[in-house]
Formats: C-alpha cells, sequence, structure tokens
C-alpha cells in the first residue's frame, strides 16, 4: 500500500497504474427514445477487478453531465484496480432532451435507474469490447456511484423509492447486484423545508421516501453544501442516511464542502464553487477505501482510511456509522 501518493491526500490506497478508456460503446434500449452510450475505463494490468457504475449528475455545463465527466473520480478509481462504466443519462445537456414532451423530463429521474438495471443485464456486452480485459473482470462484485441526481440514482438502486401516489408504475427499483452504493450529495426529502421552485420544477422530489433503502451505502455529504433552490435545510443532502434503515449505513461529512465537493464533476469545473483538490483527492481515497472493504471479505482498507482520517491533525471530514 502507498501512504503518499498525493492524489490521495495522503490516505493510504494501492500504487496506481496505466488505465484504458473505451467509448462510446452504444447499445440499443427498447422505448429509449435515444441509444444508451456508455464509457469503460480499466486498469491494463490485474485480475478479478471490481465494476463500480458511475451515475453523472444532473448539471448545467453540456459534457459533465455525461460519460465525459467526473475524471477527477472515475480516473482515479481506474489507476486503483476498478472498472468504472459511465453511462449518459437521458437528462445529459449534450442529449439535447430536457425540453423535449417526454415522460420524467427534464430529470429522467425513472430512467437513470433503468439504465443501470440494462447495464448490468448486459453487463458482459459492455465489456467485451474494452482491449485486453476479457477474463479479468469480476462480474459479482458491483457497486454504483454517484454525485447529486446521480446519488439519487445509485439511492434508487438501494431501495429508495419516489412514493407519488399519481404514479401508477413500479415504485421498487432496486437492484441486488448493486453490493454498496456511494451517493454524493444527493436529493433529500421531500418535507415542509424543500423549496417551491424544486416542488414545481422537480415534483417527484415532493414524494423521496428511504423507508425501504435495505442496500448497504456510504452517504457522503458536505457542510456547507446549501441550496435554498431545493431546500432551507443543511441536513437535505444527507437525509438517505438519516432516513434509511440502520445496520449497513456509513455517513462521511466533509467539512467546508460545498456541493462539488471541491471540484469532483471535471477537472478544473468551473461550476466549482469550492475549489479544494485536497477535499477532492480524500474523497476518492475514501471512497476506494470503502468500496474495497465492502466487495472484497477481509479487507480493512476503510478501518485503515478511518484511521488515518482521524490522524490527521485537522481532519478533512467526519464518518458516522448506523
Amino acid at each position: 500500500m502507498s501512504t503518499s501518493y498525493a492524489d490521495a491526500a495522503g490516505l493510504p490506497v494501492s500504487d496506481p497504474t496505466p488505465v484504458v478508456s473505451y467509448s462510446p460503446i452504444v447499445l440499443d434500449v427498447p422505448g429509449r427514445p435515444v441509444p444508451l452510450e456508455i464509457k469503460v475505463s480499466a486498469p491494463v494490468t490485474g485480475t478479478d477487478l471490481p465494476v463500480i457504475l458511475l451515475s453523472h449528475g444532473h448539471g448545467r455545463t453540456n459534457f459533465l453531465s455525461s460519460l465525459r465527466g467526473y475524471g477527477p473520480l472515475a480516473d482515479f478509481w481506474t489507476a486503483h484496480g476498478f472498472v468504472v462504466v459511465q453511462p449518459t443519462h437521458l437528462d445529459s445537456t449534450v442529449l439535447g432532451l430536457r425540453e423535449q414532451d417526454l415522460p420524467d423530463a427534464p430529470i429522467f429521474w425513472r430512467d437513470r435507474a433503468l439504465d443501470m438495471h440494462f447495464i448490468l443485464d448486459h453487463l458482459d456486452e459492455v465489456l467485451a469490447p474494452v482491449p485486453g480485459l476479457a477474463g479479468r473482470v469480476d462480474t459479482e462484485k458491483v457497486a454504483a456511484a454517484g454525485h447529486s441526481l446521480g446519488g439519487g440514482t445509485v439511492s434508487l438502486l438501494l431501495g429508495m423509492q419516489v412514493l407519488d401516489p399519481n404514479d401508477p408504475r413500479e415504485k421498487d427499483l432496486s437492484d441486488s447486484r448493486i453490493k454498496a452504493g456511494v451517493v454524493i450529495g444527493a436529493p433529500g426529502i421531500g418535507d415542509e423545508h424543500l423549496a417551491t421552485w424544486a416542488a414545481e420544477n422537480y415534483p417527484m422530489m415532493k414524494y423521496i421516501d428511504f423507508g425501504q433503502m435495505q442496500g448497504t451505502a456510504l452517504v457522503i455529504a458536505g457542510d456547507e453544501d446549501l441550496n435554498p433552490n431545493f431546500s432551507d435545510r443543511l441536513s437535505y443532502r444527507w437525509d438517505a442516511y438519516t432516513y434509511s434503515p440502520g445496520g449497513n449505513k456509513t455517513l462521511l461529512t466533509f467539512h467546508g464542502a460545498q456541493h462539488l465537493f471541491g471540484g469532483i464533476s471535471g477537472y478544473d469545473a468551473v461550476e466549482t464553487s469550492d475549489e479544494n483538490p485536497e477535499r477532492v483527492a480524500a474523497l476518492r481515497a475514501l471512497v476506494w477505501a470503502y468500496l474495497r472493504s465492502q466487495l472484497f471479505s477481509g479487507d480493512k482498507s476503510w478501518d485503515t482510511a478511518v484511521k488515518a482520517l482521524h490522524a490527521r491533525e485537522k481532519p478533512l471530514a467526519t464518518v458516522e456509522t448506523k
């Protein structure tokens, strides 16, 4: 294990390896208005590689909300032994569908979860085109991670439901093939603090319910991530932890972090309001450690990382479990 790798904020991680990325992998999905495009990134060495499905945020930029975004996370996780699968969801700005008269536009919250189901159903087909990857992936070790609306997508895969009484569609979009999820800065419940703007523009947010979110999750929040367009309650962004069943939930709260956690959505992303490379490095290293320990029996990466985090003179974040 390396303890000095700068891109991990000094937290212990494995030594990095070169990576290969392949895109777009294009799948025709029945009933989807456009094909599903995917980017797969993988380390060039190693076997029994685990998989992370990475769900982008809704965002306002043209390319960060697509398979092209979240390089600071995807590149790091790939260099340290994960195969990272990044779909372009229907709400991506590059597709131009947000203003179309389509069900669930502009955020296509339900379709995002269905994208992930389809990828899992066809995971061998998704991975097959990547040069040199055949036979090196453990498709039983699959995690999901997502930021903002992408965090909501991961929450759905873990059992969160949208209980709209006027929506007759199936409420349970969970998927047991996801062994662990990472929910970063996701939408919370629609209580009395939910802003009128959010309720009018994204009405599904009025009906978010975490009561059935049984899946194992690391919920990541920023203690300065407050957007009055969504809620005037600071704890809104960690509701996936507060209101979900206990026994397998962990809350990681970053001090001084706003919604982009220092810049996780893209390298030098102009939308970052709290630019902090050290915070980005710590977040991705801690996620790496958490998922290693969830997917590999007996792996102590998470315990080691948390000890290193708490040993810092000025901790970047705090950890809570239930």
